[in-house]
């Protein structure tokens, strides 16, 4: 081949330093990591599927009972309606509760005092007493009317039962008091001990004051305050009524209107199942911890067969478990916060879609078939363990999660991931449409009220995914093509240097990502990956631009100043150089291993056959060939094998005299030839069918982008 294609092609580090292929660190390789990754999803999915809520008929207030319900066990209920019962007969024994009209008091006592200055017959009559003393006494006196309540002996009874205070209450008997009563000469005695306890006045003092009081007609007023005291009192210290329910006691029968009775005894009936499902008893546990192996080993299995990398990588695994981990913690919340709402929104919320959540995060960060294995089975978990069992809950979350991986595929914008979404609500409503005209359920608010809450759980799904994967992608060095989207733009530091500074290889490396993205595509492989990374691929030959002859001006070739193994290792060395860049921009790993791997181990041909020359001509001695070697590694895979291809082809192509399908279907082969003789294609996985389908679709997109024009004819002066 000639000098032009050749610089292109050749590299090895300065210095004859090894470019050595990427390192595997101990945490990828790390046997005590990966079975502490696998330990943390076994616990997470054990916990999931141990401490679950006890499925029971789900009823809604009002409506008619679809079928028949039985007691599953025996339990007791809190009886309302018993309670009510018992707690009306109870009040019953509450009478009605007098007290002296205030209005009735203050007259008697004004009559009082004014009897005492204008009739001096009390001096008499009490000759020790003072008027000091007689008013002072009809205070306390007046305090005590004012204090004490009348009512029946049963009531009285009663507050005694509640541990009330009954030390103001006197018994009076039932009677007409609309129009006033003499009060009894025992409850007088009952009042003057209230009314002068620990009081020292003179006996006759105190007879005078209670003389003057008891001759008079007393009107009593109804105290509704304090009988409401009482009856609140009551009805806080009866207990609530239990009723027992025996096993296959019919809770309610079909078509029978649903009332808070019966989904008193449904919750009761839930709650004797939850206690009797023991979560520390032995057999319990054992149950889980099976169950649980039997969903890790077909997942494990899984992983082996159809996910290797995924398998093999603990960044990978654990960025797995990390998904899986956070799906179960959002359907789990998701279920406690509808189950503890005050709002009865369990009622209302039939197909939460929570596997869409999971389905899309593996479609995006790892692989679409992995996705569709996953959320399958994390469908199945959920329909299985959460509290959810309307008919049709795991076909809506299947089908909604493969719809959303099949659209996920596409993503190239952050802002996709709304319209994947929307895709799958659409999809949500068409099933949840479908299931209501299959079950003949009731249509209106509650067809709304499903469609609606599959847009908000999908609503909220775009929002987690969105704030979530820039967080996998950062922490877990996760390509995906919304990344690669992003270090497509030429503003990137590195590619705007490129432009600048070694613009002929900018160019090269445009045209080679167009031809490599298309060879990708047609053999199945990540084209849009092959298009970004041979962007950077030559970033090395920013700081050593003017060695290669894309970027030099005609007629100065800097490498007649060097020898061959000179020439070769400044060319070589853009591997090294790249790498450095990359490393220190922070590009991607697998960005880095294009760099390293897109010559392989593959010979610079054009200064090893010069140095031959020399060395036949006595000019020179002979040299080792590994000097004039690529440090490698060979490419390890697909997408790398034919970035490989299309950098050499395109390189090639710009040497040819004519260019057409037959020159380049010719080139092609050659060049995938010589790099198979040379054993470059031996560490990945290709096949020759897929060498022939990738090099058709590099041709057609060579030929298209150097196309011929008609030749415009020139124009003539008037």
């Amino acid at each position: 081949m000639t000098e032009t294609n050749e610089t292109e092609d050749i590299a090895e580090p300065l210095d004859g330093i090894p470019v050595a292929s990427r390192e595997i660190s101990f945490f990828d390789t790390s046997p005590m990591i990966r079975w502490s990754i696998v330990s943390l999803l076994f616990l997470a999915l054990f916990l999931f599927l141990h401490i679950r809520e006890v499925r029971v008929v789900s009823l809604e207030l009002g409506t008619a009972a679809p079928y028949f319900v039985v007691a599953e066990i025996p339990f007791a209920f809190a009886d309302d309606e018993a309670t009510a019962i018992m707690r009306q007969e109870a009040l019953l024994d509450i009478g009605k509760i007098y007290a002296l009209d205030p209005d009735d008091i203050v007259k008697r006592r004004v009559e009082f005092e004014n009897s005492l200055i204008y009739d001096q017959a009390w001096r008499h009559q009490a000759q020790q007493s003072t008027f000091d003393e007689m008013c002072r006494a009809v205070e306390h006196l007046e305090k005590a009317l004012v204090e004490i309540r009348f009512s029946d002996s049963r009531t009285i009874e009663k507050m005694k039962q509640l541990s009330m205070d009954t030390n103001a209450m006197l018994d009076l008997p039932a009677g007409d008091f609309a129009h006033g009563i003499y009060i009894p000469e025992k409850l007088w005695g009952q009042i003057r001990d209230r009314a002068f306890f620990q009081q020292v006045y003179q006996s006759s003092t105190i007879n005078y004051v209670i003389d003057f009081f008891k001759d008079k007609i007393w009107l009593l007023k109804e105290d509704l305050q304090e009988v409401r005291n009482i009856r609140k009192v009551l009805k806080e210290k009866i207990p609530e009524k239990y009723t027992q329910v025996s096993v296959g006691s019919r809770i309610i029968d079909q078509g029978e209107k649903v009332t808070a009775r019966h989904i008193c005894m449904l919750q009761a009936m839930k709650q004797a199942l939850t206690e009797k499902r023991n979560l520390l008893q032995f057999g319990t546990i054992l149950g889980s911890i099976i169950l649980t192996l039997i969903v890790v080993f077909t997942g494990a299995l899984y992983l082996h067969n159809f996910a290797m990398d995924v398998f093999r990588s603990n960044r990978k695994l654990l960025l797995f478990s990390t998904i899986i981990i956070l799906g179960l913690f959002f359907a789990k919340t998701t279920e406690f916060l509808l189950l503890k709402t005050t709002h009865n929104l369990f009622d209302l919320v039939h197909y939460p879609l929570l596997a869409p959540f999971v389905a899309i995060l593996m479609a995006a960060l790892l692989q679409p078939g992995l996705a569709v294995f996953v959320s399958a089975l994390f469908s199945t978990v959920l329909e299985a363990t959460l509290a959810f069992e309307r008919h049709g809950f795991l076909l809506v979350n299947v089908i909604v999660s493969f719809v959303m991986i099949l659209t996920t595929r596409s993503l190239r914008r952050r802002t996709e991931i709304v319209t994947v979404c929307m895709k799958g609500w659409l999809a949500a409503s068409t099933l949840i449409f479908s299931l209501y005209l299959y079950d003949k359920s009731k249509w209106g608010v509650w067809l709304l009220a499903d469609i609606g809450s599959a847009g908000m759980f999908l609503l909220l799904t775009a929002v987690l995914v969105v704030g979530l994967l820039p967080i996998f992608e950062a922490c877990f060095n996760i390509l995906t093509d919304i990344n690669l989207m992003e270090y497509m733009d030429p503003n990137q530091e590195l590619l705007r240097r490129l432009m600048i500074e070694a613009p002929g290889t900018y160019q090269h490396s445009l045209i080679m990502g167009a031809i490599a993205e298309a060879g990708a595509q047609a053999i199945g492989a990540n084209g849009l990956f092959c298009r970004v990374a041979s962007l950077y691929h030559d970033i090395g030959k920013v700081s050593i631009a003017q060695y290669f002859t894309e970027n030099q001006q005609a007629g100065v070739n800097i490498h007649q100043l060097l020898t061959p193994v000179e020439s070769a290792k400044v060319i070589m060395s853009h591997i090294s150089e790249g790498v450095a860049l990359a490393r220190k921009a922070g590009l991607p790993e697998p960005f880095i291993d294009v760099i390293k791997e897109h010559h392989g181990t593959s010979l610079v041909y054009y200064f090893y056959h010069k140095q031959q020359e020399l060395v036949a001509q006595g000019l020179a001695a002979p040299v080792d060939e590994r000097l004039f070697r690529y440090a490698g590694p060979k490419p390890k895979s697909r997408e790398c094998v034919i970035i490989m291809i299309a950098d050499a082809f395109e390189a090639a192509s710009r040497s040819l005299e004519e260019v057409n399908k037959t020159t380049l279907l010719k080139l092609i082969d050659q060049i995938i030839r010589e790099r198979l003789e040379d054993g470059q294609f031996d560490e990945c996985l290709l096949t020759f069918e897929d060498l022939t389908r990738a090099k058709h679709a590099m041709i057609a997109v060579l030929l298209s982008i150097g196309h011929f024009r008609v030749k415009y004819p020139s124009r003539k002066k008037a």
